[in-house]
């Protein structure tokens, strides 16, 4: 038997033999429902993405519109105190549907992610819905990077002067040409573009700490006084604690927005060298990421803005000139900078141009996927020299032309109409990985592999899965509770918000329909019991390819360096 290395020790354990395949045959690789689809150059993916290239995609994925736009909805609509409250529970949340994906991406590092996880461990029909859902998610949240870029492009251009449909064009050809140059050319690209947005955030964080005690030009330390005055939580949809408590659940929205991507360490697997290192490290520094990022952020803005800001984009219905797109950048403008506040809108385009370049590389890998899978037309199995699913790449590129949109209506109200799309679109794939975290302890428990044999455990077990889970279902049913009661101020005057219903619920019913279709009409109409889950194809393969990297990495250590100059000093103690 070989070794693969247990977690981030120096000692190892016997590797599980896999009783599908024997140490001399050729195993597939990735093979998700045990069909034994053989591996062909036709329909390969290269493993180009290297540890630094991970690690630093994995933060810069978890860091876009949702936090530093989306922050200003909800704190314009429920006050910092409820937008602190979301952030942290959410981000809990996030950190347990991380810990499952973890320790089934380490143990199985197949090319379809995690709904291979979701077909071999759970149903088949999980699978074939979870990936669609996935791809559905992906080609509605690109358009909704470039939708934001667009929003933010107005801080210096306003829509009256150039069309919007411009610079949605000029980003649009960029990240389709930087994802068909192949997976080390994005990876490069990508790995650099999140540096510059760690070190934007990093760099917000200091000055809004700075600002907060009273170091900017105004000198006024403001602290917690604007949550007293006009307070820490806006009531919403009424008075009193009920409109206080309704205040806080809608936030939840933009607050699971927000993390929507961080997840995406399940989809790079396939492409990653030396996945089992990689992936526990990333995973395990999500927790300090949101601890940092988010909930840091968000407490900062809270004591910089006041949530009655007239600056503010979403604060009215209609929003002033010169109002800015981010609660960061009217931070700064408050507190009397004048010329920063332009550079740092610069620096969030580049947020959201790596955001809608990374979302583009997710939704053509995940319909890669399906199409691997047998649940896609073939054709968009297929891969070019580079390893680019280029006919993937094509459908998925297409799709995001709906950021088009733009140029017909306002901008603000279409990126209402995505967050809501994408939210549930997102909460059913978080539901549907610890559904099948769940299933796949209960078939490791049943078929003798103990925890000591996995390179990472979740920390939290099925408890905090359960947690988790429960949370999750609670946010997917109730999270436009707002569309079920009387707003008298809704715009155009209607009782009940059929449009936010829509977006805000279709999901659902595309997610049940696609899993119930699959069980009437698919090939497997029966889920796996414990002891008939696919725990093994295709392991021995990538346990062998995991020894030669090893191997190979060994051998061409000398130096002990790791990086270049500029990635040692200033971005590695990030990782």
């Amino acid at each position: 038997m070989g070794l693969i290395h247990r977690k981030d020790q120096g000692t190892a354990v016997a590797r599980l033999p896999s009783p599908q395949s024997s140490g001399d045959e050729k195993v597939p690789f990735g093979d998700d429902h045990g069909h034994n689809v053989l591996e062909s150059p036709e329909t390969g993916l290269h493993r180009g993405l290297r540890s630094r290239q991970i690690t630093m995609i994995a933060i810069g994925g978890a860091i876009g519109t949702g936090l530093i736009i989306g922050t200003g909805s909800s704190l314009a609509r429920a006050g910092p105190l409820s937008i602190l409250i979301s952030y942290t529970i959410v981000g809990f949340i996030v950190y347990m549907v991380m810990c499952a994906l973890g320790e089934m991406a380490t143990y199985l590092p197949i090319q379809s992610g995690f709904t291979g996880y979701a077909a071999r461990f759970c149903d088949p029909a999980l699978g074939f819905s979870l990936g669609y859902t996935y791809w559905f998610k992906y080609i509605i949240v690109t358009p909704n990077q470039l939708t934001a870029a667009a929003l933010v492009i107005q801080y210096w251009v306003p829509r009256e002067k150039v069309n919007p449909g411009v610079f949605i064009a000029v980003f649009l050809v960029t990240i389709i040409l930087i994802n068909y140059l192949g997976i080390k050319f994005f990876g490069e690209i990508e790995f650099w573009l999140s540096s510059v947005k760690v070190l934007t955030i990093v760099g917000l964080l200091i000055l809004s700490l700075v600002l907060v005690l009273g170091g900017g030009p105004d000198h006024d330390r403001k602290g917690f006084r604007y949550w007293k005055d006009p307070g820490a939580m806006k009531p919403a949809y009424g008075t009193g604690d009920l409109g206080r408590f309704l205040g806080l659940w809608s936030t939840f929205v933009t607050a699971t927005f927000a993390y929507l991507g961080t997840e995406l360490v399940g989809v790079t697997v396939g492409e990653a060298q030396n996945p089992r290192r990689v992936i526990p490290r990333a995973i395990k520094l999500t927790f300090w990421r949101i601890v940092v990022f988010y909930v840091l952020s968000v407490l900062l803005i809270g004591m910089l803005v006041p949530y009655d800001s007239p600056r503010l984009a979403f604060a009215t219905k209609k929003a002033t000139t010169g109002a800015s797109a981010s609660p960061f950048v009217v931070a700064m403008i408050e507190s009397g900078i004048s010329g920063l506040p332009g550079f740092l809108n610069a620096c969030i385009l580049i947020f959201v141009f790596s955001a809608a370049n990374s979302d583009l590389y997710i939704a053509t890998r995940t319909l890669y996927g399906l199409a691997k899978e047998g649940n896609s037309a073939s054709i968009f199995a297929r891969t070019d020299q580079r390893g680019v699913p280029i006919y993937a790449l094509g459908l998925s590129a297409s799709i995001a032309c709906i950021a088009f949109l733009n140029v017909a209506d306002d901008s603000r109200k279409v990126f209402t109409y995505f967050v809501n799309l994408v939210t549930i679109f997102g909460l059913l794939t978080w539901i549907s990985i610890l559904v099948t975290h769940i299933y796949f302890v209960k078939a490791r428990r049943a078929q003798g592999i103990e925890k000591h044999q996995l390179a990472y455990t979740a920390p939290f077990g099925l408890p905090g899965t359960y947690f988790a889970l429960g949370f999750c279902i609670v946010i997917a049913l109730f999270k436009n509770f707002d569309v079920f009661i009387h707003v008298p101020d809704r715009e155009g005057g209607e009782n009940f918000d059929y449009v936010n219903f829509i977006t805000g619920y279709l999901g659902i019913p595309l997610y049940l329909i696609m899993i119930f279709g699959y069980k009437l009409l698919g090939p497997k109409r029966q889920g796996w019991t414990p002891m008939t889950a696919d725990l093994h194809s295709g392991k021995e393969a990538i346990d062998r390819e995991e020894e030669e990297f090893l191997a190979n990495k060994a051998a061409k250590q000398g130096s002990g360096k790791r990086g270049g100059w500029f990635y040692r000093h200033f971005i590695a103690w990030l990782l």
